[in-house]
C-alpha cells in the first residue's frame, strides 16, 4: 500500500517541464530508491483531463484518474504525480483527487513564479494552445477583472482549493527563483520537498519548452488567426502545427526578441505581487525559498504594508519590446524565414532514409504494445 503521495499540481510555466523532464529521465533510479512516477507523463496528462473532464480531452485517451490512482495504491512506498494542468481543477475535482488516494499521506506541492515574468509566459502558452488575444488585449482583460481563470492558477488560489484538504504540514508552496539562478537550484528546492535524495537524480535534461521570441510568438498567434477552424485545439494542433511550426521552425529561429510588460502596467503589476505575498504570508504552509522572490526583479518595497494601506513599492524591472510594438517589417521578414525553414524541414522529412523491413517490424511491435498497455484494465 501506497505511503505518501505529492500531488505537483503546478503552476504552468515554474520550471514544471525542466522538473518533470529530470524526474522521468530517472524514474528507474526512483523506482529503486523506493520513489514510484506511476505510468508514463503522457498517462498523468490523460489522467488530469480526465479528472477535470476537459471539453479537449483525447478521445484516444485510456488512461483514467481512477487507473493512475489504481496504480498508486499498488506501491509501497512514495509516489509522485505531477502535471500542471492539475492546477485548474476545480474545487469538486480536487477534493475527489485527495480523496481518492485516502489512505495514503497527501501532499500538496505548489510552484510560484513572479507575475512579471508570468504574464508574458502565460501569454505565450495560451498562444501556442491556440488562443487568438494580442499581449494587449491579454492583459487588459486581467487588469479589467475580466479574467479570472488566470488566477485560478496562481499559488494563492491554487492552495486554497487543494492546500485547504491536507494538513498544513502537508502544503508545499516552492517559489521559482529569480532571473539569472541555476535550474539546479530550483531542482533542488523540489528534490527537497520530495524526499529525492541529494545527488540521486541525473540533472542534465535537454530544456524541451524554450520561450519564443516576440516576432515568433506573434507570428504564430497570426497563423492561429489565419486557421480558423481548422487543426482545433488540442491534439489535431499538436500534431500538425505544434510539430511541424513550432518544434521544427519556430523553436530554432532566432528568439533574440525578447518581450515583456510595458512601463506603463510596473506599478500595476508591483502592487499585485504585494498583495499576493502578503496572503501568502498569512496562508499556513511549507514555503521552500523566499516569498520575496515572488516581487518583479529588482521591485523593492520602501514602507511596510498595513492592513488599510497599500506599501510604497520603488520597482526597477527589466522593460522590454512587447509584441504589440513589433513593426509590419519586421513580421514579413520573420514570416519569409519561417517559410524557408518549413521548406527544408518538408525536403528532410522527404529525402528520409526508408525504414529497413527490421526496423518496420520493430516500430509496429512498439506501437501495437503501446495500443495494448493504454487498452489493458487498470490494475493489470
Amino acid at each position: 500500500m501506497v505511503k505518501r503521495v505529492f500531488l505537483h499540481v503546478g503552476a504552468p510555466k515554474t520550471g514544471s517541464t525542466y522538473v518533470q523532464n529530470v524526474l522521468w529521465k530517472n524514474v528507474e533510479a526512483l523506482k529503486k530508491s523506493g520513489i514510484l512516477l506511476p505510468g508514463s507523463t503522457t498517462a498523468h496528462d490523460e489522467a488530469m483531463t480526465d479528472l477535470r473532464q476537459v471539453t479537449w480531452r483525447d478521445p484516444a485517451s485510456s488512461w483514467t484518474w481512477d487507473r493512475l490512482v489504481t496504480e498508486c495504491a499498488r506501491w509501497p512506498g512514495d509516489v509522485i504525480v505531477s502535471n500542471e494542468g492539475l492546477g485548474g481543477a476545480t474545487a469538486e475535482q480536487a477534493a475527489r483527487a485527495v480523496a481518492s488516494l485516502a489512505p495514503a499521506e497527501v501532499h500538496v506541492v505548489v510552484a510560484a513564479r513572479d507575475l512579471w515574468r508570468t504574464f508574458p509566459s502565460m501569454w505565450q502558452q495560451s498562444i501556442r494552445a491556440r488562443s487568438l488575444w494580442s499581449f494587449g488585449d491579454f492583459l487588459d482583460v486581467i487588469e479589467r477583472g475580466r479574467y479570472d481563470a488566470f488566477w485560478d492558477f496562481t499559488p494563492n488560489r491554487m492552495l486554497r482549493r487543494w492546500g485547504d484538504l491536507v494538513p498544513a504540514e502537508r502544503r508545499h508552496l516552492i517559489t521559482v527563483p529569480p532571473p539569472g539562478a541555476s535550474q539546479e537550484m530550483l531542482w533542488g528546492r523540489f528534490a527537497g520537498v520530495l524526499g529525492i535524495p541529494a545527488g540521486l537524480c541525473d540533472l542534465r535534461v535537454p530544456s524541451s519548452n524554450p520561450s519564443l521570441g516576440a516576432v515568433e510568438v506573434e507570428l504564430l498567434r497570426r497563423v492561429n488567426v489565419g486557421l480558423g477552424d481548422r487543426y482545433p485545439h488540442r491534439t489535431p494542433y499538436q500534431k500538425v502545427v505544434q510539430r511541424h511550426l513550432v518544434n521544427a521552425v519556430l523553436k530554432d529561429s532566432a528568439n533574440d526578441t525578447r518581450f515583456g510588460i510595458g512601463p506603463d502596467r510596473v506599478d500595476w503589476v508591483a502592487e499585485l505581487a504585494e498583495q499576493q505575498i502578503r496572503e501568502l504570508q498569512e496562508y499556513p504552509c511549507h514555503v521552500v525559498g523566499d516569498l520575496a522572490d515572488l516581487r518583479p526583479d529588482g521591485a523593492v518595497v520602501t514602507t511596510m504594508p498595513t492592513v488599510t494601506t497599500m506599501p510604497t513599492v520603488t520597482t526597477t524591472p527589466t522593460v522590454t519590446t512587447t509584441p504589440d510594438d513589433l513593426t509590419e517589417a519586421q513580421l514579413l521578414e520573420a514570416a519569409i524565414e519561417t517559410i524557408i525553414g518549413m521548406l527544408g524541414h518538408a525536403d528532410e522529412l522527404s529525402t528520409r532514409e526508408p525504414l529497413t523491413s527490421r526496423e518496420v517490424l520493430a516500430k509496429v511491435k512498439n506501437r501495437a504494445k503501446r495500443a495494448l498497455l493504454r487498452r489493458a484494465p487498470a490494475g493489470r
